[in-house]
């Protein structure tokens, strides 16, 4: 029987309901969209702060389509529906909605606004939530609207939940302090320099709408979402006098409320509004996150009488830059990770050429090496584990209905990360059952060779992530091939394992800092074949470069795993290969003492020096 804490992976969402029951959703979505005098209607897959992980309740999207990736958009008109999604989505889209009801179009180029224009006609009333769009999803939505002569029309209620009956109840995860131990900072310090970036704004108060801004600002974290300790909750934070943070009471324990209150008043979330308005009515510039901000903040204010100012929230790029505290506690964090990571590839390379195996068991057997550590909180997202043609689904998320058995022959993809309290972790490993393929040693070995172009560069500080993506890409490129996803993202301090501002993509224009905690995961997918994907996390530190005229930076690597030398062909070059060979002594140094005999003696064969 499978243990009741990996239950909850397997169920609900992940394995939606299709058939008739989606079908007659669908149906009684229109019906309500016609009672309202709607022609249609936008369905993000967003919650009222843009989170990357919603609520069960949040969920309209996969409810109402199936589609259950963290990135999507549905639109349902009188006779046409479609479902948008990225690159990384496109296969499972095509497994999880019924195709006969929607189309499947992409979420970025072209966007969906494209697809308005094509579909809307004169006169028609498109309906949408100010609660779940940004402002500029809203002007975008608006100039198709416009250019297609329909009305875009704001609701008051959001009509899937009209028609949801059994809609799930908000959550009340309780909040926890987060010690200074792990934390680094007080929050007295981090609200000085919130408000030095808000004098340098020209701004009279600046709304924290994003939950990790909250958490990072006044050192709490919660458990209202999945694989991240939020908190749902906004703050007001004006130029002088006290900020004020708006949060369901129910979560507060005496310690909670105790720890918010030194520096900042309490109040419910259903009181923003009216602060916001009483702030706004003296006509004061009031800083939103163009990221994260409804749009109906931005209204609010507006009718108020004050002057929305959309920007990037200057507490993202202070929380990116990691303290000395958290650096430190993110090495701990990885060293315990490494721990458990051996374990498990230990235990793969043992058991899964039996032919026994499954997707689910490797993912069972994964969190409890992690659990067996001590300081699991909780895995930092949905541990991808797939083998054969499901590693080519960039996002891919076992269920027991595409749960696939490990047999030899196939690569195992498996994409997991941990949540410490001194730590976030994320990591891929790719790994060959039995004899790989020519073609997979070559797909491997371009993959890792631009994985360590990436490990190894040296750039000016200042340099963007957009200018360092090439180098990941390029052996793939002599190829002919690419992936469809960013070589790198950041990393929170047990919050996010998906944190902006910056990261190493085609569009990362943030500029690098040290102290910036990164993804390093290139990766190549071949339809119904097979993936790849090689990811460490790496940390942007000074590159130490004797007479350098300029301040040069470079990344130290945090990830401790073996990387599959059974996949690496002659393509590799002697640097790369050096490079290989000291990243697996270190591996063996700081790992190796803290395992058993039987995992040391595996350990030791997987890191053994390439010639």
């Amino acid at each position: 029987m499978m243990p009741a804490m990996f239950e909850a992976y397997f169920q609900t969402f992940e394995d939606p309901e299709g058939g008739v029951a989606l079908t007659a959703r669908l149906a009684a979505f229109r019906e309500e969209l016609a009672r309202r005098q709607l022609t249609g209607f936008v369905i993000p897959r967003a919650d009222r702060q843009q989170n990357e992980y919603v609520p069960p309740s949040e969920e309209r999207l996969a409810w109402l389509t199936g589609f259950t990736g963290s990135a999507g958009l549905a639109i349902v008109l009188a006779t046409e529906a479609a479902v948008f999604v990225d690159g990384r989505y496109t296969l499972q889209a095509a497994q999880q909605v019924d195709v006969r009801a929607w189309s499947i179009a992409s979420l970025v180029d072209p966007p969906p606004e494209s697809w308005l224009t094509e579909h809307l006609a004169a006169g028609d009333r498109l309906g949408y939530d100010p609660w779940l769009h940004t402002s500029a999803a809203v002007e975008r939505l608006a100039k198709a609207c416009a250019k297609a002569g329909a009305e875009l029309v704001p609701v008051d209620s959001n009509p899937v939940d009209s028609v949801w009956t059994d809609r799930p109840a908000p959550p009340l995860g309780p909040v926890t302090i987060h010690d200074a131990a792990f934390a680094g900072e007080a929050e007295a310090d981090k609200l000085v320099r919130i408000r030095a970036e808000m004098t340098k704004l020209g701004v009279d108060a600046l709304v924290l709408s994003d939950s990790h801004a909250v958490a990072w600002t006044f050192n709490i974290r919660g458990a209202d979402v999945s694989h991240t300790p939020l908190p749902l909750s906004y703050a007001l934070v004006p130029k002088d006098g006290r900020p004020t943070i708006f949060i369901d009471r129910r979560k507060l324990s005496d310690s909670a409320r105790a720890h918010l209150e030194r520096n900042a008043d309490v109040r419910e979330t259903d009181e923003l509004t009216d602060a916001l308005t009483r702030t706004a009515q003296s006509g004061a510039a009031i800083a939103l996150d163009k990221a994260t901000a409804a749009d109906a903040l931005s209204r609010l204010i507006t009718s108020a009488g004050g002057k929305p100012m959309g920007g990037n929230d200057p507490v993202a790029l202070l929380k990116a830059v990691k303290n000395p505290t958290e650096i430190a506690g993110a090495r701990a964090a990885h060293r315990r990770d490494a721990v458990a990571l051996a374990r498990f590839l230990a235990w793969i390379d043992r058991e899964a050429p039996k032919g026994t195996l499954t997707e689910i068991d490797a993912v069972e057997a994964l969190e409890t090496f992690r659990r067996e550590t001590g300081a699991l909180k909780d895995v930092s997202f949905p541990t991808i584990s797939g083998t054969g043609p499901n590693g080519a689904i960039v996002h891919y998320r076992v269920t027991r209905k595409s749960n696939r058995r490990i047999v030899p022959g196939d690569l195992l993809l498996i994409d997991s990360g941990a949540q410490y309290e001194d730590g976030t972790t994320d990591v891929t490993r790719t790994i060959a059952i039995g004899d790989p393929t020519d073609e997979m040693r070559d797909r491997f070995t371009r993959v890792l060779r631009g994985h360590i172009a990436i490990a190894r560069a040296v750039f000016p500080d200042g340099a963007s992530g957009a200018q360092l993506d090439t180098l990941a890409r390029q052996f793939l490129w002599q190829a002919g091939l690419d992936f469809e996803h960013g070589t790198g993202h950041g990393v929170g301090s047990y919050l996010s394992v998906h944190e902006g501002p910056a990261r190493i993509s085609k569009l990362g224009t943030t500029p690098l800092r040290r102290g910036m905690i990164l993804s390093n995961e290139p990766g190549y997918y071949k339809r119904d074949a097979f993936g790849i994907r090689i990811e460490n996390l790496v940390l942007v530190t000074e590159a130490g470069i004797a007479d350098a005229e300029k301040p040069m930076n470079s990344f130290e690597t945090l990830t401790l795993a073996p990387i599959d030398r059974r996949l690496i062909d002659h393509r590799i070059s002697k640097k790369e290969v050096a490079w290989l060979n000291d990243y697996h002594a270190r591996v063996r140094r700081e790992v190796r003492p803290h395992l058993d005999e039987a995992t040391k003696l595996w350990l030791d064969a997987a890191t053994e020096p390439l010639p």
